[in-house]
Parts: C-alpha cells; sequence; structure tokens
C-alpha cells in the first residue's frame, strides 16, 4: 500500500512536467502596429494587430504581422474547390517579423534578431531538395533594410537577397503548412516531428475585388528539416 501511494505521488509530480512540454510554445494577439523599420508600402499592406510567439516561460521570441487581404490568382472554381499556396504569386509579400532574439530557420541556420518581410518562396524542384521537407511552400526572410517595396521580384534575386539577410549562402526559409479550416483566431498547434505552426488567416482579393473567401496560414515557427 505504501509502495502504490509512493507511485501515486511520484506520478502526480510528473504531470506538471508533461504539461510544461506540452506548452513548449504558446501566442497572444497585440495590438500592435507593425514596425518603423518596414518600409511604408509593406506597412501599409499589414494588420494592426500582430501575433506574439511566446516561450514556455513567456519571453517574446518574435512578433508577426500578416497581411489583411492576399491576392491570389484564381478561378471561382478554385476558391470553391479550396485554395493552395501555389494559387499565390511567388515572392508576394505576406507579413513581416520582429525576432526580439536570435532564432533559427526551417534549415537550422540562424537569424539574428531584428525586422525582416516575409515573402512567399516555392522550394526548387530540383534533385538538391528533393526530400527536405514535407511540404514545398515557405515563408522566405528578408530583412527589412534591403526589401522597400511591393513589387514581386523573381526567385533569384529572392534568394540572394534573403540569403545576404541572414548571412549565408542560402535564403532564410519558414515551412508553410496547410491550413485548410482556419478557426476564427490565431493559434498554435503542436505537428509532427516536433514542429510548432502559428495558424491564421486572411482574406482573399482576386483582381483587386475581395471574392468573400478567407485563406489559411500555417506558418511553421519552430521545428526543422531532417
Amino acid at each position: 500500500m505504501v509502495k502504490s501511494c509512493a507511485a501515486f505521488v511520484f506520478i502526480l509530480c510528473l504531470l506538471p512536467f508533461a504539461a510544461a512540454q506540452n506548452t513548449k510554445f504558446s501566442i497572444k494577439t497585440a495590438e500592435t502596429a507593425a514596425p518603423k523599420e518596414l518600409a511604408a508600402p509593406i506597412r501599409k499592406l499589414l494588420a494592426k494587430t500582430s501575433i506574439q510567439l511566446l516561450d514556455a516561460g513567456g519571453k517574446t521570441i518574435g512578433e508577426f504581422w500578416f497581411r489583411n487581404e492576399i491576392p491570389a490568382d484564381a478561378t471561382q472554381e478554385q476558391i470553391k474547390n479550396g485554395l493552395t499556396y501555389r494559387e499565390i504569386r511567388q515572392s508576394e509579400v505576406l507579413g513581416a517579423v520582429r525576432f526580439d532574439q536570435d532564432w533559427t530557420d526551417y534549415r537550422k541556420q540562424k537569424v539574428k534578431a531584428g525586422v525582416y518581410t516575409l515573402r512567399l518562396g516555392y522550394q526548387p524542384a530540383d534533385g538538391d531538395h528533393q526530400g527536405s521537407s514535407d511540404f514545398q511552400e515557405f515563408l522566405v526572410v528578408i530583412g527589412a533594410d534591403k526589401d522597400k517595396n511591393t513589387d514581386l521580384i523573381d526567385f533569384k534575386h529572392l534568394a540572394e537577397t534573403s540569403g545576404k539577410s541572414i548571412g549565408t549562402g542560402h535564403p532564410g526559409v519558414f515551412m508553410l503548412a496547410p491550413n485548410e479550416t482556419p478557426g476564427a483566431k490565431p493559434d498554435i498547434a503542436a505537428r509532427p516531428k516536433n514542429h510548432w505552426v502559428i495558424n491564421t488567416k486572411g482574406e482573399i482579393v482576386v483582381g483587386g475585388k475581395k471574392v468573400g473567401a478567407t485563406f489559411g496560414i500555417g506558418l511553421n515557427v519552430a521545428g526543422h528539416a531532417d
């Protein structure tokens, strides 16, 4: 009986630890304007509400601003069947981030504390990248001082500018996961391989007009490629 009680007490002691392990990250929203380091045309695109990524101790890792209205090249049939990231043009500005501390991207590359734009990038369809990630769409980080307007840019320039922004020969990338049924509010969810994804959404715009459809974004903010 004594041994059973001791074992029960031991299990109770482990529960807070297990709970902490399952809440490694959290988020909260804040009415915060996008950083002034961003160029004015880019700031104009972004929501007035940010999503703050917090560690287990409640310390801010980074703060994200996403685009309210997301332009897509899509037909009514595509919208009805559900849009994918591929209906959004590569290099489109989808958001911005201010990292309050040094962080690592999906490739375990160091991304120094600072302000960056987040542009859509597709993984190259070549043998060098085959099987390197679960999904093939990413948000590419570019230093705010190197990204001055909302124009689309070619992939080579996108990759080179991002690589220079983080001081490597490879762009800084955060994988995008599908978010087919976005909730009313942003959330953060654990995924396999110890990946953590911020889920949010924006309103779809086609040809400059709102079409009454929302698009879910799932940004992998923690966890790395194998």
